[in-house]
Parts: structure tokens; C-alpha cells; sequence
């Protein structure tokens, strides 16, 4: 990837991620002030709700007992009283009462539970209301303010706010019980805030029919107490707002459901659309009667249009400010490039020259920022690099001429002393006994040879390392090579009394043929092979290989004899370098030449009494 593309990679995710963060930060903080202000707005409306039920609680207490107080209920109560009352007189008195205050429903009963009148279904005259006198006794009425109730009409059923007053007339009793509806017009009387809606559920008893904006029925036959069930989405009861009945009741169908079960206050999210922007957040209270069953539920809704539209905004405002940084992004990263590549460029294409050996390349400095600098500091990095180099090649010459002159020194003293010798006895022969002289100089003729020759071969060593021929490059068989090297030691693996070398060949033989100098590469292998066995005196086993490797063939040539140490193995390829006790220290220094030579490289592994592995890797096509 070029500096560019970094550079606008860089700040395009610089900017994608801090505007992403704000945007997130920003819809978060929004969001939890819209859920705060929500829930204000909500708990303001549930206490709208609660002081509108206290006040229509308290009128209605009011009303029944301005009728419970009236002459005419006390004159009733008189009238029943007597031994053989007559119930049908008052008929219709209940009807007249519920008109004068304004009262909805109200049921005059005898002290038995007998319903002597009734405003809202005149037909139940004698039906018995055992609620009122209760199973162990009346409760204790007076104490008693208004409560929920279901009341039963001749069309169904409503849910209202009753009360029960008491009149008594010696031992006599006659019970007002009255109350008004809890209906759409008690949602009306409710001051909503903009995007709020209240909701009145009204729990099903004995439905005698379907009615417009009721919740569908559910079958029945689930186990005593355990409350409606939901099916398919579906709950009894009617679900009504301020207008009317509720059209989309069976969306909070599984809410009503859950407080049902458990008639504690709940929230849910009701999405009426796949729009996200028509879902609102809904409140829900139980409604509890006169025995904690719950009656109904009052439902607020909240829309969430607002936060659902800002977030919108936001995302937009966020996709713009982030599409404004990529094209800023964009022309910074050309500048920069176009500031800060140029002379990069210019200090790699140096870099490249040094490296190719051209240390007397300098970089232009213009500028006085850290690129100047660095120019300045490159030119005077190239400037010491020469400086440094040709100290270091005197220095090396010298080095190497000492070195070679040591070595020539205790190679040749080694031949030197017995020549020396050789010519001291002559002479003294010569002077002592003339007559076997000729004896002597026969055996000391013979000694001379010898050692002339020696000394031949040292030199011819040392040249031979100092005009290593150039590779004559053609197409070889790397195994051919090895199984020629391993010819020539055939006599002495084999040779009878010497402690038993076993020799491991594992050739590959679908390696194609590689361009070398077949006479280099026998050479550098024969020496290899030897210092193996070398290596082995005490016997062991010589293991060579040959391998596929990327671009080339691979040699491998293991020994398992008393191996090398970590320093050893530094200097192993030095020239004169040598671990043994004879050698001039060349033959490694002659195979790393050719190995170099081929373009190839040489690698060797080694632990003490562990053995020796030497790699070395060809290309198949040398530079």
C-alpha cells in the first residue's frame, strides 16, 4: 500500500470513527433525555389520572349520600320497615334519584340483599345483591369510599365508580349504592400532552355478546383463578379511547395479557407498523375492585415519531459530516503525499544506489523540517560509510596480508625443519666417515623430495584458493554430482580394520537439472564429505540427501560424529580457520566460495556429540 493510500486510509478512518462516536454519543444522551422526559410526561399523566379518579371517587361518594341523607330515602326506609313491606311501590324511584344527581347507576336494596329499584336495569326488581350485605355480614359502609366495579346491564356490562351508603331505621336497613360510568368521556376529561394517548381496558365477565371495539373472547375452561389467557394474540374485554372503542386492540393484546397474570404496573413497546417512527412506548396500571381482582387497566401511550426522527437526522447529519471528511480526507492525504513522499523517494532511491555499491550519492536538502534533517543526516551517513570503508579496506589488506603471511609462515616451517636437518646430517656425514656418505645422501635425497613436495602442495593450495575460477555454467544433475563425490571415498568406507562409516544416500531423483559448474560443485561436496568422515573417527553414519526447494535443489550432507560448538560454527567458514590438527583451514572457506559463486547459500547446524549438518541451497537459474 503507497503512502497515499495510508495517509487516506488514515484519516478517513480518523474521521468515520469520530464522527461515529459523536453521532453514538449524541443519540445516546438524546435518547436517555427523551426516556426521561417520557417518563415525566408519563408519571404527570398517571397523576392527572389518579386525581381525576380521587375527585370523580369523592362526587360520587358525595352524591349517594346527598340520597342517602334525602327525605325520601329515609321515608322509604320506614316504609319497608314495617312487618309486611310492599317493594313494588318503588318501582321506579331509583331511575328519578339517578337523574336528580346525576348518577349513572343506582340500586335501592332491603336490608336482605333484595333489589327494591334499579336506574340502570329495571328488571332485576327482586334479584338478590349478596355482595352488599356480604357472606358474614355487611361491611362497614360508611367507611367505605367509591371503588371499582363491574356492573351487569341488560346490553352487557360497564365498568363504574360505585358507592354504598346506609339507611337505618331501627333495626331496618335500606342500602344506596350508585355510581357513575368509567368511560370515554372520563379519558376525554384528561388534558393529554401532544403524542399521548390513555387507554381504559375494561376486564370481561358474563359478555352476553359481541360488541364493537371489544377484544375477542378466548375459550374458556382454564383452571379456577388462573385469571384470561391469551390466544393467538387475543384477550377478553373492550378496549376503548376517548373517541370510542380501540381498532388496534390486539396489538396490546400480550401487555393486558401479562398484567393479567401478574397485575403489577408494566411498560411496553407496541410497533402498530414496520415504520419504526409509529411505535409508542405504553404505561400500564391495574385496576383493582372492592377484593383486589382487577377490574380494567389504564393504559398511556407515548409515541416515540420524535426520537425516532431525530436519530434520523442525526445519521444524515453524520453521513454528510463523515462524506465532508473523506473529501477532506482525500485532498489532505494528496498534500501530504505530495509533501512528504517526494523526498522520501528521493532518500529510497539513495538508499537503493548505496546499496548497489554507489556510496557517493547524495540526497538534496531543501526544507529545514525533519525531512531536511533526515537528508542532511543521510548525506552525512554516506559521507562516513566512505570514509569508514576505505579505512576498513586498508585496514582489512593489511589484516589479510599479516594473515596470510602467518600461515605461509607455519605451513612452510613445518617442511622447513627437517630439510634443515637433513642437510646438517650430510654434512656432518661428509666430515665424520667419508666412505658412507653416499649411503646417507641416498636417504636424505629421499627425505628432501619428500618434503620439497609437501611444501609444492602447500603452496599449490594457497594459489589454488587465491584463483578460484569463475563458474562455467551448464545443465548438471545435482545427484550425479553426489554420487561422483562418493566415488572417490568408496575405498576408504570400505577399507578393511578402520572403524565402520555408514553411508546413507536419499536422493531425489525428480529433481530436474540446475545451471552450474559440474568440477565446483564435485569439489565443494567432496570436501564437505571429507570432513565428515573426518569428523568420525571413531566410526558413525554419513547421511547425504538431495531435495526440492524453492527455485532450486537442496544438498544435504550429515555426520554423526563429536559435532561442533556455537563459536565453532561462527568461524567455521573463515579462510584458515580449522578445527583439526592437520589442514590448512581453506576446504570450507573454498566450498562457501563456490556455493557463493552458484548464487546459492550454505548453512551448517551442530551440537556437541550430536553431529554435523551442512544444507546447501542452489537456484536453479544463478543471477
Amino acid at each position: 500500500m503507497s503512502f497515499r493510500a495510508k495517509l487516506l486510509s488514515l484519516f478517513t478512518l480518523t474521521v468515520v470513527i469520530a464522527v461515529g462516536l459523536v453521532a453514538w454519543a449524541v443519540s445516546f444522551l438524546m435518547r436517555g433525555a427523551f426516556e426521561r422526559l417520557n417518563a415525566q410526561r408519563t408519571a404527570a399523566l398517571m397523576a392527572q389520572f389518579q386525581r381525576e379518579f380521587q375527585r370523580r371517587a369523592e362526587e360520587v361518594t358525595r352524591r349517594v349520600e346527598g340520597i342517602a341523607n334525602a327525605d325520601e330515602a329515609l321515608h322509604m326506609a320506614v316504609s319497608l320497615s314495617g312487618a309486611a313491606p310492599d317493594y313494588s311501590s318503588f318501582v321506579d324511584d331509583a331511575a328519578g334519584l339517578a337523574t336528580a344527581h346525576q348518577l349513572d347507576f343506582l340500586e335501592l336494596i332491603s336490608g336482605d340483599g333484595t333489589i327494591i329499584s334499579s336506574a340502570q336495569w329495571p328488571a332485576r326488581f327482586g334479584y338478590k345483591e349478596e355482595w352488599v350485605t356480604g357472606p358474614t355480614g355487611p361491611p362497614d359502609w360508611v367507611a367505605q369510599g367509591a371503588f371499582l366495579k363491574r356492573e351487569d346491564l341488560a346490553d352487557g356490562e360497564a365498568l363504574a365508580l360505585m358507592a354504598v351508603r346506609v339507611v337505618q331505621v331501627s333495626d331496618h336497613r335500606l342500602y344506596v349504592v350508585g355510581g357513575r360510568r368509567l368511560d370515554r368521556e372520563f379519558l376525554a376529561s384528561l388534558v393529554l400532552p401532544e403524542g399521548m394517548r390513555a387507554l381504559l381496558y375494561q376486564e370481561a365477565g358474563q359478555v352476553p355478546s359481541q360488541v364493537p371495539g371489544k377484544l375477542p373472547e378466548t375459550p374458556s375452561g382454564g383452571p379456577p383463578g388462573a385469571g384470561p389467557t391469551a390466544n393467538k394474540g387475543q384477550v377478553d374485554g373492550q378496549l376503548i379511547d376517548s373517541t370510542g372503542p380501540f381498532p388496534w386492540a390486539d396489538k396490546l393484546a400480550p401487555l393486558i395479557t401479562r398484567v393479567e397474570r401478574n397485575p403489577v404496573e408494566s411498560s411496553a413497546q407496541i410497533n402498530w407498523t414496520s415504520d419504526p417512527a409509529s411505535a409508542e412506548i405504553f404505561h400500564v396500571i391495574p385496576l383493582t375492585g372492592l377484593n383486589k381482582e382487577v377490574l380494567g387497566m389504564f393504559l398511556v401511550g407515548s409515541s416515540i415519531r420524535e426520537l425516532v426522527e431525530l436519530e434520523k437526522r442525526i445519521r444524515a447529519v453524520a453521513l454528510v459530516v463523515a462524506g465532508g471528511g473523506i473529501l477532506l480526507g482525500v485532498a489532505l492525504s494528496g498534500w501530504s503525499a505530495a509533501r512528504v513522499t517526494r523526498p522520501v523517494e528521493q532518500l529510497a532511491a539513495a538508499s537503493r544506489q548505496v546499496a548497489a555499491g554507489n556510496w557517493n550519492v547524495r540526497v538534496e536538502a531543501g526544507s529545514k523540517d525533519e525531512l531536511g534533517e533526515l537528508a542532511r543526516a543521510f548525506n552525512q551517513m554516506t559521507q562516513q560509510l566512505v570514509e569508514q570503508r576505505d579505512r576498513l579496506v586498508q585496514t582489512e589488506r593489511v589484516a589479510a596480508w599479516r594473515e596470510l603471511a602467518r600461515r605461509l609462515a607455519h605451513e612452510l616451517k613445518n617442511p622447513l625443519f627437517p630439510l634443515q636437518i637433513t642437510v646438517e646430517n650430510l654434512l656432518r656425514a661428509r666430515e665424520v666417515d667419508p666412505g658412507e656418505f653416499d649411503e646417507v645422501f641416498r636417504e636424505s635425497s629421499q627425505t628432501l623430495l619428500a618434503e620439497l613436495a609437501n611444501m609444492k602442495t602447500i603452496i599449490g593450495r594457497f594459489s589454488d584458493f587465491a584463483k578460484m575460477p569463475a563458474p562455467q555454467l551448464q545443465a548438471v544433475n545435482i545427484n550425479e554430482v553426489v554420487r561422483g563425490a562418493l566415488k572417490v571415498f568408496e575405498a576408504q568406507l570400505n577399507a578393511p580394520g578402520k572403524p565402520p562409516i555408514t553411508t546413507r544416500i536419499e536422493l531425489n531423483e525428480t529433481l530436474g537439472p540446475i545451471q552450474a559448474d559440474p568440477d565446483l560443485l564435485h569439489r565443494a561436496v567432496q570436501n564437505l564429505i571429507l570432513n565428515a568422515l573426518d569428523a568420525m573417527p571413531a566410526g558413525g553414519t554419513l547421511t547425504v540427501q538431495t531435495q526440492a526447494a524453492t527455485g532450486g535443489v537442496r544438498v544435504i550432507i550429515s555426520d554423526t560424529g563429536k559435532g561442533l560448538t556455537k563459536e565453532e560454527c561462527e568461524r567455521l567458514f573463515t579462510p584458515y580457520y580449522t578445527t583439526k590438527q592437520h589442514g590448512t583451514g581453506l576446504g570450507l572457506a573454498i566450498v562457501q566460495s563456490v556455493v557463493s559463486d552458484h548464487g546459492g547459500r550454505i548453512s551448517v547446524e551442530s551440537e556437541p556429540e550430536r553431529g554435523t549438518t551442512f544444507r546447501i541451497d542452489l537456484p536453479a537459474h544463478p543471477a
